[in-house]
């Protein structure tokens, strides 16, 4: 600690820091200081420090990263929910709009931003039904996806991490389309992603990230030895379903 006796008017520099410390006025045992420092530079009192909001870059991507999953589970029930009452089952959308309350209060609570309002696309028919594999390690958000899927004509699989979703590509008939988040415990999305690509057998297989996490971040490529495609949270999903038909089937015209 560095003890100073200065006087009104004298001022102390911090020049690594581009920071200076002037002494304004002393009035009995008070003493009013100003505090010189670049924008990015957050000057506090002590006692407001503990309730500070301060991210590193790693927490400002992790922060990003749970904003972006609490939207995605949003967006899926309520598409999910629209889906169903287009369906008939509008008994069953109770526990669904149960989810939709629970996101978006946790999304209040950690003030997230606003979700984005994409246009979405004219459903595109086809007769054909594809085979999907969606893999996250979230079961809520795996179970909407699914559902919606499901809703929307798609055989589907779920897997909660990459060693699981390996497992079930072994065992079972190979998917159309692999759904894959990218930040899994165990085994993540790009250890997936290297794994299936490393297999002859499934060298056509298509593969979309729908991850929280930015491909750059990710380091992911987007290509035959990467992903087919890439959606960064919150995704819609029909957008999604229309990008899996396009994918798989070019011919299909929007209607």
């Amino acid at each position: 600690m560095l003890v100073l006796s200065r006087g009104p008017s004298d001022k102390v520099v911090f020049p690594t820091l581009d920071i200076s410390v002037e002494i304004l006025r002393i009035t009995g045992n008070r003493v009013r200081i100003g505090i010189d420092a670049p924008r990015e530079v957050p000057v506090l009192r002590h006692e407001l420090e503990p309730h500070a909001v301060f991210q590193s870059p790693v927490n400002a991507r992790a922060h990003d990263h749970a904003v972006r999953n609490r939207l995605q589970k949003a967006t899926l029930a309520l598409h999910l929910v629209q889906r169903m009452l287009e369906s008939g089952q509008d008994g069953d959308v109770e526990p669904t709009i149960f989810k939709i309350f629970t996101e978006l209060k946790a999304l209040e609570e950690e003030l997230a931003p606003a979700a984005s309002n994409d246009p979405v696309p004219t459903p595109c028919e086809t007769i054909n039904q594809y085979r999907a594999l969606v893999v996250d390690d979230d079961v809520n958000e795996n179970e909407l996806m699914a559902g919606y899927l499901r809703l929307s004509g798609f055989d589907v699989s779920m897997a909660m991490d990459g060693l699981q979703a390996m497992v079930l590509l072994s065992k079972n008939e190979r998917p159309d389309v692999v759904l894959l988040d990218m930040n899994m415990p165990r085994f993540d999305g790009g250890k997936t992603i290297r794994a299936i690509r490393a297999n002859p057998d499934y060298r056509s297989l298509r593969i979309f990230a729908v991850s929280g996490t930015a491909q750059a971040e990710a380091k992911v490529s987007v290509g035959p030895q990467g992903v087919n495609r890439w959606f960064t949270k919150p995704v819609n999903p029909q957008n999604l379903v229309e990008a899996i038909r396009e994918e798989l089937d070019p011919v299909c015209e929007l209607v």
